[in-house]
């Protein structure tokens, strides 16, 4: 698929469809002798420490109050890895192949044909249409608990093509220590993805230390019924949320109902969801994950078809975001590393 340019939106369109490992005592980080070991020092952690502590020292003039603390977090290529595709996009995939059997007529039928010919080039020619049509016939008709376990299932088993690990082990231990390290810091922490919130919840508490009810996500709308077996949620081809680019401010205000003081993001698809969080009055903070590590992840930012980072690059210096090159601020990206 080299080449080939996939809008981030149009991917999330279709899909929408390890509590941290550090280990903290005490309520506050600021006694710990390194809250983030995984980091290297200098002017990047440094940025992270001096917010921390700005806004947790009571009496001093920036100090928020606990309630107030809200830290947003995208979770793909921010927390954990991304490429070669979005992992529901995988997700996706496997359940076309799992389901092309009580479907013969896809053998010919795009954009399935593609995902079975594993044709990555042609499913992305396809453009938005064709990937709402992929995934509408593998994530709905389902009740939520169908989808929920199907999901749950295919995280356990499914491996990276490239670390040949689970999904789950590709996260980043340093935003695991910053996840924890915030906690520890009275602030409340909040996955904010274009990915699919039904897709994540079932899992992001047991892998981020994050309960469901604080993932927002992209999302289709659903309808409830009482069936033969008593009540039930079914999952309906039609989209409610893209929680991506401006979705993600919409997003925030409708599933948490306080405006961050901290976003964290790695593409252009986290854009405004940093704009909101960093504009508004108060010390705030921002920060982009830059994906410079090839040997020990993957090197891209603004021609990668997953996870371009473009315009984030251009405006971070005005804006005042602190940037991350996971090759230089980073001790290590997996923990098994």
């Amino acid at each position: 698929m080299k080449g080939t340019f996939v809008d981030r939106r149009k991917i999330l369109a279709g899909l929408l469809v390890s509590a941290a490992t550090l280990s903290v005592s005490g309520r506050s980080a600021r006694a710990q002798s390194d809250p983030l070991p995984s980091w290297n020092d200098g002017q990047t952690k440094k940025s992270i420490l001096d917010f921390v502590s700005a806004v947790t020292k009571e009496g001093a003039s920036e100090f928020v109050p606990a309630p107030e603390r809200i830290a947003t977090f995208d979770n793909d290529g921010t927390l954990w890895c991304e490429q070669p595709m979005y992992v529901q996009l995988a997700f996706a995939l496997d359940r076309v192949k799992v389901l092309a059997a009580r479907h013969p007529d896809w053998k010919q039928k795009q954009p399935f044909k593609a995902v079975l010919d594993n044709d990555i080039a042609t499913l992305a020619k396809g453009g938005e249409k064709g990937l709402v049509e992929l995934v509408m016939a593998t994530h709905a008709g389902m009740t939520t608990a169908e989808f929920e376990q199907i999901a749950s299932d295919w995280i356990k088993t499914a491996r990276h093509p490239k670390f040949n690990r689970p999904y789950t082990d590709l996260v980043y231990q340093p935003m695991l220590e910053l996840l924890a390290y915030l906690r520890a810091s009275g602030f409340k922490t909040f996955i904010v993805s274009g990915g699919g919130i039904e897709f994540m919840r079932p899992w992001s508490e047991r892998v981020y230390g994050i309960p469901p009810e604080q993932v927002v996500g992209s999302s289709i709308k659903t309808q409830f019924k009482v069936g033969k077996d008593g009540p039930v949620l079914i999952r309906l081809p039609t989209i409610d949320l893209v929680d991506d680019g401006p979705g993600k401010p919409v997003g925030i205000n409708s599933h948490i109902g306080r405006r961050p003081i901290a976003a964290f993001g790695n593409s252009d698809g986290d854009f405004q969801m940093l704009q909101w969080t960093t504009s508004a009055r108060g010390r705030r903070f921002g920060l982009i994950v830059h994906h410079t590590d090839a040997e020990r992840e993957y090197a891209y930012d603004r021609k990668s078809p997953f996870g371009k980072l473009d315009k984030g690059l251009d405006a971070a210096s005005a804006n005042g975001w602190t940037i991350v090159s996971m090759k230089d601020d980073w001790k290590r990206i997996f923990i098994f590393q």
